[in-house]
């Protein structure tokens, strides 16, 4: 293992002890010191920001990937604000649930802890730093992050943030650090078995990829986000096009955007033409099967869909659409294609609602409702620290409470076992 990995990991087991022990007074204190800090700090987080931006632009990198380490002043704030969010959250640990006594006398609970030390693993989100500090420290965690090399120096100067923010707060000095970039350290993260308990994954495809093919200890990592919203035969018309719209255009580049829309046939030829006008206006490009097309040709914008289409994540300005013969069909081509992120249906038919509900096994299931909306601060968790499609230990957007494990308390008056 790098002997510097091996370092920064016992540090942080050390640290994780100490953190365990803190009340939620102790670690909201650091957590409104970053707020503070983030804005005070503003001239120097954009300057290290712009080194980073212009780096990517040399390096050639996509726009959508430029825009997601771009910072701005109202982006800081943004950030600030939601770190106080997080801190204005109960504090999960020590918690108790499920508390019942047995027949025997035993009074048996469980009790919330924290899940130790937290490796992060993500790529050109120098948000990252900042949030996932926010939620490890308030939820008892010590956390070692792990960011892409495009983002070296605003992560940096966030870590130095944060790093401040511990120490006036007393919290431990080795609670939040950040690694250097590099591949070979990241294989180790990825192994780092003595050291860490878990592996956050935020990135792309490939990042995600590597990181289970390559991890020895729990690993949360999403599998993409293929995302469909099915227009059933008694959608209320004035809900299908903003939902659609703020579905797609609000921001294509989006995991929780919609890549899929599928609509009942009985509602196509009324419902896709207004749909067509507004994605046109916002420069939303439309691959249509062989009915959504016969539907829509001559629509600026419209194209006819490709093999590859349907099951794609476009990240991009770019919507399938498919006309479908009845749910049935609607849920076979979800079941098909779902990569388990998010998943709506329009509709004013409540049975067609719950079946849908039910039938749909993705992390979020929206009704009347746009997949935007399946994001950590829309759900109330102050920010996230991923959005999960696996089956264990969590799923959605992970706050605070998916950021622990839990103990069982036995409370006993001297009982024995027979």
């Amino acid at each position: 293992m790098n002997s510097e990995l091996e370092t920064l990991g016992k540090q942080a087991r050390a640290a994780a002890r100490q953190l365990a022990r803190l009340n939620g007074a102790q670690k909201n204190r650091a957590l409104r010191a970053i707020a503070e800090a983030i804005m005070e700090r503003e001239p120097d987080i954009l300057e290290a920001n712009d080194r980073d931006v212009e780096g990517a632009q040399k390096a050639g990198q996509r726009d959508n990937r430029l825009a997601r380490l771009t910072l701005t002043p109202e982006g800081l704030e943004r950030i600030a604000n939601g770190v106080l969010r997080v801190a204005r959250l109960p504090d999960p640990v020590g918690e108790d649930f499920e508390s019942r006594i047995l027949p025997n006398g035993l009074r048996i609970s469980k009790r919330r802890i924290p899940i130790g030390v937290i490796g992060v693993i993500y790529e050109n989100r120098p948000t990252v730093t900042v949030e996932l500090a926010a939620l490890c420290l308030k939820s008892g965690n010590a956390i070692l992050l792990h960011g892409g090399s495009e983002t070296h120096h605003t992560n940096r100067v966030f870590a130095e943030i944060v790093a401040a923010a511990c120490a006036e707060a007393g919290l431990p000095e080795h609670a939040a650090q950040l690694a250097p970039a590099g591949r070979g350290l990241l294989l180790d993260m990825l192994r780092g078995k003595p050291f860490l308990d878990l592996i956050i994954a935020r990135g792309n495809a490939d990042l995600h990829r590597l990181v289970q093919e390559y991890a020895t200890i729990p690993v949360i990592s999403g599998d993409g986000g293929v995302c469909h919203i099915y227009v059933d035969a008694r959608a209320d018309p004035d809900k299908v096009t903003p939902i659609l719209l703020n579905a797609k255009a609000r921001q294509p580049d989006a995991r929780n955007a919609m890549d899929t829309l599928l609509i009942h046939q009985s509602v196509a030829e009324y419902l896709l033409p207004p749909v067509a006008r507004a994605f046109a206006r916002a420069g939303i490009e439309m691959r249509c099967e062989s009915r959504a097309y016969s539907i829509l040709q001559g629509f600026d914008g419209v194209t006819p869909a490709g093999l590859d289409d349907f099951g794609a994540e476009f990240r991009s300005p770019v919507v399938a659409v498919k006309v479908v013969s009845n749910m049935d069909e609607a849920l076979e081509h979800i079941h098909a294609h779902s990569t388990h992120h998010t998943e709506a249906i329009i509709t004013e038919d409540y049975g067609a609602a719950m079946r849908f509900v039910d039938a749909v096994n993705s992390s979020a299931v929206m009704v009347n409702a746009s997949t935007r909306f399946h994001n950590g601060g829309e759900f109330g968790l102050g920010v996230e620290a991923a959005i999960s499609t696996q089956r264990l230990h969590a799923r959605g957007p992970l706050g605070l409470k998916e950021l622990t494990t839990y103990k069982w308390v036995v409370l006993g008056a001297g009982q024995v076992r027979a």
